[in-house]
């Protein structure tokens, strides 16, 4: 059975995949109900989309096309298609067999991934997806078929220039702008490092929001690839171009659910970095409280499952157990973090984030052979002070259209501001990173690139009552509001006097 000529509606609202709209007749006609799938074909193209039904949002005859099918199909209003019931995906089985706790083939989870990027598969149904990978587990043979179907579905990064390198951060951890130091350095000293970063998902920054502040990010692979040969780097946002885009679509889903498998992480990761043709991969697990990773010994798993996917892989990968217990350097957001970032490559900026951006930046160069093990952070630093990871930030800069002049004071920051306040004499116990990150978000980042936080006491530093703890940078008085009323509610850094407790002497009765 087939419908001819419906006249297309577009609903102008993106759905996350294909899914258009039916008025329940023409659906019942066609023996569809909300949930199935149905084949929308136009001008001899055709596409797979997940079917809702109405009796009022369109009339009978009409079709609702949502922004993803609109654009696939390049529909205009009134505009016709035909459409024809679909059958259910294979795929939905193989789920059901990961669900019952066996192994799937290679030709299993590539359906699967191919059905997720085609939006064969309902929300309900990659759920279950994910829920099975939290629960069930996977081998790290599968999880190899999981990163090589993610790659083959995609674009990836072609480009003969020798060993390719990346570094990743897992994240969590509030001010991550290392990959603006690090990146530069290794590129000084010859290294290809085309590295893509995601946007902020929980974080107020990301590394493309931090590098949106000083250049475009959004890139095209043909860009990526001219950059690479003209300067040796980038620092782009992946999500600009088609790398592994299963990845992309599954992280939508583990954010709604709250789950984060530990064997979607390392497919996410290692699609990633292979779609850009990565050799040598670094990855980088902050560790501490309130870090992704709260322990050194679970850090180390994570390493060696990293290690132990890039082995089935044919990819070498090392990993770096940092520090992640507070934040990296001083700055939280957007356009703070890019000010520290060059005042950093300027010669300046904070010890932690020097330490951390030099220590990852010494293995890379140890790895590429260009030094002696053991030596690998002396280079970085060497290169570091000499300025020549300055200028080579300034090449990556003017390369991605920005201004390879610009200081950090002609960043600007929000100009509404608040400061919080030590309550107590004291010593900085602890910094809270998920508190910090939530007064960030609340303060508008990353969408307000001038929002933030800019702490100004770090754990071990003397405080006395009245001493600023925090500055909190807003773009508007409501959103500044918000973040302010959320840190004195929520205090994030922890003052404790040396004095712990007094116990006053009593006669003990007996």
């Amino acid at each position: 059975m087939k419908l001819e000529n419906l006249s297309v509606r577009p609903l102008g609202m993106e759905a996350g995949g294909y899914e258009v709209v039916l008025h329940e007749d023409d659906a019942r006609e066609l023996g569809l109900y909300a949930g199935d799938r149905a084949k929308i074909t136009s001008r001899g193209e055709s596409v797979i989309a997940i079917v809702d039904t109405t009796k009022k949002l369109v009339r009978r005859g009409e079709i609702g096309t949502f922004a993803e099918l609109t654009e696939e199909l390049k529909l205009k209003p009134h505009s016709t298609v035909s459409v024809t019931s679909a059958p259910y995906p294979i795929s939905i089985e193989s789920i059901r067999k990961k669900m019952r706790g066996e192994d799937l083939t290679a030709e299993e989870i590539r359906a699967i991934v191919k059905d997720i990027v085609d939006g064969n598969l309902t929300p309900s149904e990659m759920a279950a997806f994910v829920t099975t990978q939290y629960i069930r587990g996977m081998s790290m043979r599968e999880i190899a078929d999981l990163v090589r179907s993610m790659v083959e579905t995609g674009e990836v990064l072609e480009v003969d220039m020798g060993p390719i390198f990346d570094v990743h951060s897992i994240g969590g951890v509030p001010g991550n702008k290392y990959a603006l130091i690090t990146v530069p350095i290794v590129a000084a000293a010859g290294l290809v490092v085309p590295k893509t970063s995601s946007r902020a998902i929980t974080s107020p920054a990301g590394t493309a929001d931090v590098m949106e502040v000083l250049a475009d990010v959004a890139l095209s692979l043909d860009e990526i690839r001219e950059n690479l040969i003209r300067v040796g780097a980038v620092l782009a946002w992946g999500g600009a171009v088609n790398l592994a885009p299963a990845d992309d679509i599954i992280i939508r889903v583990e954010r709604h659910l709250g789950l984060d498998p530990r064997c979607q992480l390392l497919a996410s990761v290692m699609s990633k970095k292979l779609a850009v043709g990565a050799d040598k991969i670094l990855i980088d697990i902050p560790t501490g409280p309130g870090a992704k990773v709260e322990s050194v010994e679970e850090a180390r798993d994570l390493a060696h499952d990293f290690m132990n996917i890039g082995h089935e892989l044919n990819v070498q990968v090392e990993a770096a157990v940092t520090y992640g217990g507070q934040p990296v350097g001083y700055a939280i957001g957007p356009a703070l973090e890019a000010r520290e970032a060059l005042e950093t490559l300027q010669g300046g900026g904070p010890t932690s984030l020097i330490e951390k951006a030099t220590s990852l930046a010494g293995i890379m160069l140890e790895s590429g052979a260009l030094v002696a093990r053991g030596y690998g952070r002396e280079m970085a630093l060497d290169i570091l002070k000499s300025g020549k990871a300055h200028q080579k930030m300034r090449e990556i800069i003017e390369a991605q259209g920005g201004d390879p002049n610009i200081r950090p004071e002609d960043l600007p920051v929000g100009d509404k501001k608040e400061i919080l306040c030590a309550p107590a004499d004291g010593y900085v116990k602890r910094i809270d990173n998920q508190r910090i990150n939530l007064i960030g978000r609340l303060a508008g980042a990353p969408r307000d690139k001038g929002a933030g936080v800019k702490i100004i006491l770090k754990e071990g530093r003397r405080a006395k009552k009245g001493d600023p703890l925090l500055e909190i940078y807003a773009e508007h008085e409501k959103k500044l509001d918000e973040a302010l009323n959320f840190a004195r509610r929520n205090p994030p850094v922890k003052i404790e006097s040396m004095l712990i407790e007094e116990i006053t002497h009593e006669p003990r009765i007996a």
